[in-house]
């Protein structure tokens, strides 16, 4: 016999269980299928964890608009639901003179795109906070912070299940197809099972293309291409350097946020992610990659001392940017897009996709509703 229940949410990361919360506490009945054995294996917990002010995308795009709004929202829901975070703040360093402009033209966005708190700070008033720190110009982002990721995902899990949605952990989604009523999904793993739903929302983050291609009735030229952008982290043993969030100043077209500095919440300091565009996923990180660390990190911090830089992990983003290509927005696709009744696509929920979950779920509301 099939089941059927209203909405299907398929992905458990963060993303994933901020829509599942969402839907439940609007009154659905919700099942989220999730490939792995637990929440958030993936993306969601493979990130440096920080709470982003908004100040990198482009005007008017998704990211910019979810990123200040989730992040206000992350500053009240977490300290109402006992999660541990930080308001540490952010400077972005410019280390030569000729990358003070790409500095300006940050806080230039960052205005535009409503993040009004940037302070200018000069060599001395930045080596002031940072005595470590080589630079000739800084921008203090006092509204970016760090925070426990999974405890956030724990937290949304958490008001999911208390609002009556289930989580089938080990169920990943192998075929599907488009039906007049809705939709018919086929379920995997060591108990295979089949499920009619009213709503399908795909937030399958590395893997929403692939479930998107095995969905029979969505358009193929409504799946983007998706590229593999790998990331990793090298953490540093000792006393801790600095006590702010350390960022190179941006590239013109850049895939990343370059090897910044983050002190997670239990002091402990780890720079990253590089970017090596890759084609298969994998999580190793190489102990040679190492020398390019010690290379880049100097250009700020020209104390570290050579053998103080250990693996510590890697992530792997689900980018639509291309390989040298202009940076690429979040692609959130509901039915005006693709012409499919109930149906919400996500790709390329990459970062500030921890920043802007509770955002990115009333989106997806939003595009359910037909807006």
């Amino acid at each position: 016999m099939v089941e059927r229940v209203e909405c299907v949410v398929i992905g458990a990361g963060v993303v994933g269980l901020a829509i599942a919360r969402a839907m439940a506490m609007r009154g659905h009945e919700v099942v989220v299928l999730e490939k792995a054995h637990m929440i958030g294996t993936e993306t969601s917990s493979r990130n440096s964890e920080v709470i982003h002010a908004g100040i990198y995308y482009q005007t008017g795009s998704l990211k910019a608009k979810l990123c200040v709004e989730g992040k206000e929202r992350l500053y009240s829901y977490l300290p109402e639901h006992g999660i541990r975070y930080g308001r540490v703040g952010k400077l972005v360093v410019a280390t030569e003179p000729d990358q003070i402009p790409a500095l300006e033209r940050l806080e230039k966005k960052a205005v535009e795109n409503g993040v009004t708190d940037l302070e200018w700070l000069n060599e001395r008033q930045a080596k002031a906070l940072e005595p470590e720190l080589n630079c000739h110009a800084a921008l203090l982002s006092p509204s970016t912070g760090t925070m426990d990721s999974h405890g956030l995902m724990l937290a949304y899990q958490g008001e999911a299940e208390d609002h009556g949605a289930m989580i089938a952990f080990n169920s990943p989604v192998v075929a599907g197809w488009i039906e007049r009523d809705g939709f018919f999904v086929e379920v995997g793993g060591e108990q295979p099972t089949q499920i009619a739903c009213d709503i399908l929302i795909n937030s399958g983050g590395l893997w929403a293309q692939e479930i998107a291609r095995t969905i029979e009735g969505i358009p193929s030229e409504s799946i983007p291409q998706r590229f593999l952008a790998k990331g990793c982290y090298f953490t540093l043993a000792g006393k801790p350097p600095f006590k702010h969030l350390i960022y190179p100043a941006p590239e013109v077209k850049f895939a990343s946020l370059g090897l910044h500095v983050t002190v997670d919440l239990a002091g402990q300091v780890r720079f990253g992610p590089d970017l090596e565009w890759v084609d298969e996923i994998d999580y190793d990180v190489p102990p040679d990659r190492a020398t390019k660390f010690y290379e880049t990190i100097r250009h700020y911090y020209p104390g570290l001392k050579d053998g103080t830089l250990h693996p510590g992990y890697a992530g792997v983003r689900p980018k639509l940017q291309k390989p040298g290509g202009a940076p690429e927005d979040f692609m959130i696709q509901g039915p005006t897009t693709h012409g499919v009744r109930n149906l919400v696509m996500l790709y390329g929920m990459e970062s500030p996709g921890l920043t802007s979950s509770l955002a990115i779920a009333d989106e997806v509301i939003r595009r359910l509703d037909g807006a």
